[in-house]
C-alpha cells in the first residue's frame, strides 16, 4: 500500500507551484510527504523524470510515476488537469503498474571497468566526433562492422526519444528490448553497414567493440555525456532489473503515441 510519497519538481516556477498544490492535496488525502517514500512523483518534463529515477538509483522496490508541465512528456503519465483523478484513482488502487526494464551497460578500459544504468539510451561516439569502426556482437555472435558517425543503442522505452531522431523504431515500452540504431551509417563499395534498427530481446547482451583494439570514445547515458580513453568493450544488456510506473487506468500506448507524435 502507497502510504508515504516524495515530489520531484523541476526547477522553474509552473513546475514548483504545481509541485506545492499537489502536496497540499496529497496531505489532505492522508499521504505523508517523505523522502523514505513508497512513491515518487517527477513534476517537470521527461528530463525530469529521468533524473528522478537516477536520483533514486533505480530503486526497483518503489513506484515511479510523472506529471507533465513540460513540453512532449513522454514519460511523464499524467495531466496538469488530472491531478485530482490520479489522487482519487491512487486512494482507491484503480491505477495500472507498468515494468520497464532498465538497461545495464559494463564499459571497459585498458584500466578500469564503468558500470551505468539507462531508463532510455546510451550513444556511442568518437571523442572528436569522426567517423568511427566498431564490431557489434549478439552473444558473443559478429551483427556487423559498422562504419558511420555512431550508434545509439535503446530502450524500449527510449524508442520514443532520441531513438526517433535516427529513424530508429517505436517498440511498446513494456517489452524491454534493446533496438541498436545506426547514426549516419557509410555504405560505399569498400564499406557496407546497416541502414535499419535491429531490436534485440532481453537477456541477449550486445558487445561493441572499437576494430583497432581500443579507442578514445564520446558515451552518453540518458543525454549524460562522457569521454573515455583506450576503451576495450561495451557490453549492454536489459537482465532483471526494472523499475515499476504507475499508469492512469484510461492509459493506452497506441493512443499515447497518436496524442505526442501526430496530433496539433
Amino acid at each position: 500500500m502507497i502510504k508515504k510519497i516524495w515530489l520531484y519538481p523541476n526547477n522553474d516556477d509552473k513546475s514548483i507551484e504545481i509541485s506545492n498544490i499537489i502536496k497540499e492535496k496529497l496531505i489532505s488525502n492522508g499521504y505523508i510527504i517523505d523522502k523514505n517514500c513508497d512513491l515518487v512523483i517527477a513534476i517537470g518534463g521527461d528530463g525530469t523524470f529521468l533524473r528522478m529515477v537516477k536520483k533514486m538509483n533505480f530503486n526497483s522496490n518503489i513506484y515511479y510515476v510523472g506529471i507533465n508541465t513540460g513540453t512532449l512528456g513522454f514519460l511523464q503519465e499524467i495531466k496538469v488537469d488530472e491531478v485530482d483523478c490520479f489522487i482519487k484513482e491512487l486512494k482507491n488502487g484503480e491505477f495500472k503498474i507498468e515494468e520497464i526494464g532498465i538497461q545495464e551497460t559494463e564499459i571497459e578500459t585498458n584500466n578500469k571497468k564503468y558500470n551505468y544504468l539507462t531508463l532510455n539510451e546510451i550513444v556511442i561516439r568518437d571523442k572528436n566526433l569522426k567517423a568511427t569502426k566498431l564490431n557489434i556482437k549478439i552473444n558473443g555472435d559478429l551483427l556487423e562492422r559498422f562504419i558511420g558517425d555512431g550508434i545509439l543503442i535503446a530502450t524500449s522505452t527510449g524508442s520514443t526519444a532520441y531513438n526517433l531522431s535516427f529513424g530508429g523504431s517505436i517498440v511498446y515500452n513494456t517489452f524491454n528490448s534493446l533496438q541498436i540504431t545506426p547514426i549516419a551509417p557509410i555504405n560505399t563499395k569498400v564499406y557496407r553497414a546497416l541502414r535499419n534498427s535491429v531490436i534485440i530481446p532481453n537477456h541477449k547482451e550486445i558487445i561493441v567493440e572499437p576494430e583497432f583494439d581500443k579507442k578514445d570514445l564520446h558515451i552518453s547515458f540518458d543525454g549524460n555525456s562522457y569521454y573515455f580513453d583506450n576503451v576495450k568493450k561495451i557490453k549492454t544488456e536489459i537482465k532483471d532489473k526494472t523499475i515499476k510506473c504507475i499508469r492512469l487506468k484510461h492509459y493506452n500506448f497506441p493512443k499515447k503515441i497518436n496524442e505526442k507524435l501526430l496530433t496539433d
